[in-house]
């Protein structure tokens, strides 16, 4: 499960959700490696014998480590890498693999959240792109490829509201019964 340090929360901040990008970002990557390492079996044996036979194996080799290294290992570090964090308090973005960029939102800023299906196959899956507009100068937090958008929507959408009654002073726990004393 993505994550993040414990030192990066403060003492009283509880993770909600821990997310990385949607699995169907990996279908590419594993067609390319499922084409690739075949492909390039098949050619370093048909290659006729001789005195440049050594070299041709060794540049097919080459050529397909390198488009294994661009088109799989590549995107799965960027996935792997990727995390989108709810907690209590904050909706965390960490993406890079070499370079890291991070955002965060307090969740206290959220002002409207919304998601959006690009087509018949995400509204299948469930994933789509998570839209959190702030109160704060820098706008909105994009989220692409948010498994269960739906409800991670609905789920931040509710800790907006619990924060905002917090913050009011109701001084009741949202998730608790009213006919608690």
């Amino acid at each position: 499960m993505t994550g993040i340090p414990k030192r990066l929360l403060a003492d009283d901040e509880d993770v909600v959700m821990a997310l990385r990008p949607h699995w169907k970002e990996m279908v590419g990557p594993v067609l390319v490696l499922l084409v690739t390492c075949p492909v390039a079996t098949y050619l370093a044996t048909i290659v006729p014998d001789g005195s440049a036979q050594k070299w041709l194996r060794l540049a097919i080799v080459v050529v397909a480590a390198l488009i294994v290294l661009r088109f799989v290992v590549w995107p799965f570090l960027k996935w792997l890498t990727t995390s989108y964090i709810v907690t209590d308090r904050r909706i965390i973005t960490r993406v890079g693999v070499v370079a890291r960029t991070g955002r965060d939102m307090p969740i206290s800023r959220v002002n409207d959240v919304t998601f959006s299906h690009s087509g018949l196959l995400e509204r299948v899956l469930g994933c789509g792109t998570l839209v959190v507009e702030s109160a704060g100068e820098r706008g909105q937090l994009v989220l692409r490829d948010v498994p269960h958008v739906e409800e991670v929507q609905r789920d931040v959408y509710k800790l907006a509201e619990a924060d905002e009654e917090r913050r009011r002073g109701d001084g009741r726990d949202v998730n608790s019964s009213s006919d608690m004393p």
